[in-house]
């Protein structure tokens, strides 16, 4: 089942991340410096609200995807969850530094080896969750230590996104 998770985490996210970068062209008469302007301020905001300094809603569709899509078939259903949970548009993101890089991909293009990546790094790092979780051994443990580091781990990408962002530009 996992397998077919990861399968499905894949497909979603590479459709959703190639989507993007399809859209960016029409972006590309903004000078670049605006463009990487626009990114390096969604990072800051990123990074404010993931730290709890400011509070707004992020675009996303604030509900679980419901429990029949597993129990109609379960190898097509996981494959279907996976697919709905990588394109990252049917549930929850918990963590703001998705929606930087997908601004990033909509705003810089580049060459299509761009969305590839950041498509696969969506759905390993989704796919990362679920067998880190099963390998733990005691999954109710695994819950209580992520939700106690959750916060942390999300405020130090964002800032090491600011950062990144910061020196590549500068360079």
């Amino acid at each position: 089942m996992l397998a077919a998770l990861t399968v499905g985490l894949l497909l979603g996210a590479l459709l959703s991340a190639m989507v993007l970068w399809l859209f960016s062209g029409l972006l590309s008469p903004v000078p670049p410096e605006w463009r990487h302007a626009a990114i390096v301020a969604a990072a800051v905001l990123a990074l404010l609200r993931d730290a709890g300094v400011l509070r707004f809603p992020m675009p996303q569709n604030a509900r679980q995807i419901p429990q029949d899509v597993l129990q109609r078939d379960l190898m097509r259903g996981t494959l279907q969850f996976g697919f709905e949970l990588g394109t990252g548009v049917r549930t929850y993101v918990s963590a703001s530094a998705p929606y930087v890089i997908a601004l990033g991909v909509l705003l810089t293009g580049g060459p299509v080896a761009t969305p590839i990546a950041v498509g696969l790094g969506f759905a390993l790092g989704r796919a990362l969750s679920p067998v880190t979780r099963l390998a733990s051994g005691d999954v109710q443990d695994w819950d209580a230590r992520l939700a106690h580091r959750l916060t942390p781990m999300k405020v130090t990408i964002c800032a090491a996104m600011v950062v990144a962002l910061t020196v590549s530009h500068a360079q």
